[in-house]
């Protein structure tokens, strides 16, 4: 398997214009904020201390989740493509298998999808640090490496879960797309989720890189949100509210319920793309033996 795994890390790799589009949706966003979001933005929290930073760290947090997304959605083009030349079913009789072959590909997704995001990481606090002066406690960076890892796992099983119905690589470019565009705003980054309409907000809660953005931006904004609204417990919550730091059912998500959400529905994917794949396996191996 680590042999497949590495196979598909280098074809990924090697398509430069393809690693460039699959940040995209990413630098899309990081743009619109630098050109058109910030200065809009600054105005309405002028008055908060350090706004700048603040908000650089919020835009870093909505960002990083939606690369977990693209590039782990992209990355498993791979996978369809081996499906539509009818490579899949060569490499299914090496030592592999069908299901060690099929977690090879979800596996190189989520490796791919944690270096984009570091990549990004490493370019947007960069950038602020050369304009804005941002920094970064040691804390806050080990926590954002670590969920890396977490939000490339949960983004590869939920697309892996909508790519299992895809067979054409066009088709998987057009779902691309789709996602690149409503990824934006459906965790918060193009538009702040309490600016939302209510049905829009509703929806926030089903996407499981909404609960990854206001993780990220948590771990982010913390030290800077402590002296922005230090002792104002009330206007912190609003806050996190409008703004997507944390989430809103009948009260604001802890982490720890944000972890569980994210717990569950990970549990929920793994269940359904394995199941999937166990299924169709049984039916290729039921046709053999009528045959």
């Amino acid at each position: 398997m680590l042999a497949m795994i590495k196979r598909n890390l280098l074809l990924y790799f090697r398509d430069r214009s393809g690693v460039f589009f699959s940040l995209l949706g990413a630098l899309i966003s990081f743009v619109l904020y630098l050109v058109f979001l910030k200065k809009n933005m600054l105005t309405s929290w002028h008055q908060m201390p350090d706004a700048k930073v603040l908000l650089d760290t919020w835009l870093i947090g909505g960002t990083l989740a939606i690369t977990s997304i693209t590039t782990t959605l992209s990355s498993m083009a791979l996978m369809v493509t081996d499906k539509e030349k009818h490579i899949v079913a060569d490499l299914e009789l090496t030592d592999a298998g069908p299901t060690r072959l099929f977690t090879s590909y979800l596996l190189s997704a989520a490796v791919i999808g944690a270096l984009m995001q570091l990549a990004m990481f490493v370019i947007m606090w960069g950038g602020f640090y050369l304009t804005d002066g941002l920094t970064l406690s040691v804390t806050a960076v080990l926590n954002t490496l670590g969920l890396m890892v977490t939000s490339s796992l949960l983004a590869v099983v939920v697309n892996a879960a909508i790519v299992q119905g895809i067979h054409t690589v066009d088709s998987l470019g057009k779902l691309g797309t789709i996602v690149g565009t409503a990824a934006g705003f459906l965790v918060g980054t193009y538009i702040p989720i309490g600016t939302l309409p209510n049905f829009a907000q509703g929806m926030v809660k089903f996407i499981p890189g909404s609960y990854v953005a206001a993780l990220y931006r948590q771990f982010l904004m913390d030290d800077k949100l402590k002296t922005a609204f230090s002792g104002n417990v009330a206007a912190r919550n609003t806050f996190d509210r409008l703004m997507g730091v944390r989430l809103n059912w009948s009260t604001l998500l802890t982490q720890q319920e944000t972890y569980l959400i994210m717990g569950l529905i990970f549990s929920g994917a793994v269940i359904l793309v394995f199941g999937v794949e166990w299924l169709r396996l049984q039916r290729r191996r039921r046709v053999v033996r009528e045959q």
